[in-house]
């Protein structure tokens, strides 16, 4: 487990910073993966796939709160891509941030597999793993949320 904390942490956190919009909790996520699949090591059926668990975990852990945050607000709240200092956000480009929107408008899944695929480089069967859905619908998400990235910012992906 500290093998794979060593290398995939940051990378874990960046991810769950795409999906919750806010470093502080996707750090508390990752972390959180990271403890429950060491508690739970010893009941992993494939310890060479813990890596595989712990990408779940943070999913699932930014699904739940996702829907916490939906429970809180019970109303339609615009979502800004996080802006970490005035330094930064001038570095940021327009274009950047202009994808940065459309990707936050896809729906959760479509979401997810985009940024498992363009962001982690999953293949289509680790994102299927990590998604848990099947290799078939791991592609037409990935697909579908292509297309309405494309269509969203106005150009052909």
């Amino acid at each position: 487990m500290a093998t794979i904390f060593a290398e995939h942490h940051v990378g874990l956190v960046r991810l769950a910073l795409i999906m919750v919009g806010d470093r502080a909790t996707a750090e508390d996520v990752v972390q959180d993966a990271f403890a429950r699949t060491h508690v739970g090591r010893s009941r992993l059926r494939d310890p060479g796939k813990a890596l595989v668990y712990v990408r779940s975990a943070v999913l699932n852990g930014c699904r739940s709160v996702l829907r916490r945050r939906a429970t809180v607000f019970r109303r339609a709240v615009p979502y800004e891509p996080p802006v970490w200092s005035a330094e930064s956000a001038a570095l940021v480009g327009e274009e950047r941030r202009q994808v940065l929107i459309a990707l936050s408008a896809l729906p959760p899944r479509q979401r997810e597999a985009l940024t498992l695929r363009y962001y982690l480089d999953l293949t289509d069967q680790e994102i299927a793993e990590t998604m848990g859905i099947s290799g078939g619908t791991a592609r037409s998400t990935i697909a579908r949320g292509l297309a309405a990235l494309g269509r969203a910012l106005g150009e052909a992906l």
